[in-house]
């Protein structure tokens, strides 16, 4: 009996071994995109919040197209496209987006006018890592400076009135999340709360792309990753049956 019962026990670790392990080893990495999100509280103002517009996922809907944002005093744009797909075979993820014919008004008294042909925004997960980058064109910003049309990480132009910083706008934001995915916007404008002389308070997000980390390349319930899963069975079973045909032998041997 206990000759079948330690048999047991190795086929019912082995089947443990398995069940969990597939789906951990199955499930692949993520990725999305889209093309612009406000929310945004102006002074003598009721709030705006609009959600992702054209809003894409590696799970779906893997494109997205919009025709364009228009809310007066804030932003307009022309037609926004995102994007996310995944490798399976890879496990890697890739999202876009892209927004054209961007005019944002928000800071329009302050900086004058702010204004880009195209504004995109991508990211890559691979085995290797994570990668991302925004790219910039047409680019006007009034009085607020210049900036390059492939910008570093995390470029800041500050906005004052009066000397005093009210805003701040961020180009090729780039931080990584809890999840340990990467995301990337574009553009980042960036109200800044209790400040002198503040014109609101909130976030005005163009052209975001977020992916990662890289899902595992070989599914372990099928194709090449099946044969891994029987290998693992053959490296576990083997014990257990040699401990069980020595134990056979002594019980016969008394």
């Amino acid at each position: 009996m206990r000759v079948r019962m330690t048999g047991l026990a190795g086929v019912i670790a082995i089947a443990a071994l398995l069940v969990g392990a597939a789906p951990a080893s199955a499930a692949p990495g993520d990725a999305s995109a889209y093309g612009a999100r406000l929310d945004v509280t102006l002074l003598g103002n009721p709030a705006v919040h609009a959600e992702p517009f054209a809003a894409a996922n590696a799970n779906g809907p893997t494109q997205n197209t919009f025709v364009g944002v228009d809310l007066p005093g804030i932003l307009k744009t022309g037609v926004i496209n995102a994007s996310a797909s995944r490798d399976d075979k890879s496990g890697g993820v890739y999202s876009r987006a892209s927004t054209a014919d961007v005019r944002v008004d928000l800071l329009s008294k302050v900086t004058g006018k702010i204004s880009a042909e195209l504004v995109e925004a991508e990211c890559a997960a691979t085995q290797k890592g994570l990668v991302g980058k925004s790219k910039l064109a047409g680019v006007n910003l009034g009085k607020l400076g210049q900036v390059n049309a492939d910008p570093a990480p995390n470029t800041v132009l500050n906005v004052e009135l009066a000397g005093i910083k009210i805003a701040e706008v961020i180009f090729n934001e780039q931080y990584k999340n809890n999840d340990g995915s990467l995301t990337v916007n574009a553009i980042h404008v960036k109200l800044l709360q209790g400040k002198l002389g503040s014109l609101g308070t909130g976030d005005v997000i163009l052209s975001s792309a977020t992916c990662g980390p890289a899902g595992l390349p070989i599914p372990m319930a099928s194709g090449a990753g099946l044969w891994i899963g029987l290998g693992l069975l053959g490296v576990v079973a083997a014990p257990v049956a040699f401990v069980a045909l020595r134990r056979r032998a002594a019980l016969n041997a008394a």
